[in-house]
């Protein structure tokens, strides 16, 4: 087989607690003959999976080292206190600073916000990863703040969380390498848009326009006016003659 005879095919990559599934329906539908692969891959080598070539885009959480990649901001996500069901900060509707600052709070090394640190009181030491964090909320250790997406990800039914307007939001990005923005990565851009099929980037098609009327048919004599001779100016009445 040779390299024009190869399908074409697209991968994107992104990180936990982004869901795609929308997108890829809509690729599925608009571009049927290109295979789309899904590669999800942890926070931290998110920007390496398109440096690397091993995705053509990837969804992920800023900020990050956008040195060479292009970037573009998608939504922005809610931050939540993920705190066990039975817990106190359970029965607020949403939690400040302030309900958290006698409390242990959490801090896993792939932490998504950015900030310095969360509020409460810091844990022995931080946990490796965002689930094994969740694990030592429903063991009673501490709370967690992370983006909702990865509270929802990593539900428990032991487990509740509510907003924390206090802490820092994050935000969702499409990213890909600079000298290699395609027609495909264009294609994916459109459908995370929200672009219609016949919408496109370029310049709009010329309208077709309608034939304009020949200005070059003969006019049409005007009629003479009352009391004029045909074919000739009206004079100035005479005097009459005497016979």
């Amino acid at each position: 087989m040779t390299g024009q005879d190869v399908p074409p095919s697209f991968t994107l990559a992104y990180v936990p607690g982004v869901t795609p599934t929308k997108w890829v329906r809509l690729w599925k539908e608009r571009l049927p003959e290109v295979a789309l692969t899904l590669l999800q891959v942890p926070a931290a080598d998110a920007a390496a999976a398109v440096r690397d070539g091993k995705a053509d885009a990837v969804l992920l959480r800023l900020p990050f080292d956008r040195t060479g990649l292009h970037a573009i901001p998608l939504y922005t996500e809610t931050t939540v206190v993920v705190v066990p069901k039975d817990h106190s900060a359970a029965l607020a509707e949403e939690l400040s600073t302030e309900d958290l600052v006698d409390g242990v709070v959490l801090h896993p090394l792939d932490d998504t916000l950015d900030w310095d640190g969360p509020p409460g009181q810091p844990a022995f030491h931080r946990p490796a990863t965002t689930a094994d964090a969740v694990e030592l909320v429903a063991a009673g250790v501490g709370l967690l703040v992370v983006p909702q997406s990865l509270a929802r990800l990593h539900h428990r039914r032991d487990l509740t969380y509510r907003p924390f307007p206090d802490a820092p939001e994050s935000r969702v990005a499409l990213s890909w390498v600079e000298d290699e923005t395609t027609d495909l990565v264009e294609q994916l851009i459109g459908i995370i848009r929200g672009r219609t099929v016949n919408s496109t980037r370029g310049p709009a098609p010329t309208p077709k326009q309608e034939p304009k009327p020949d200005k070059r048919k003969t006019p049409q004599a005007k009629p003479p006016r009352r009391g004029a001779p045909s074919g000739g100016k009206r004079g100035k009445p005479g005097k009459p003659r005497r016979k």
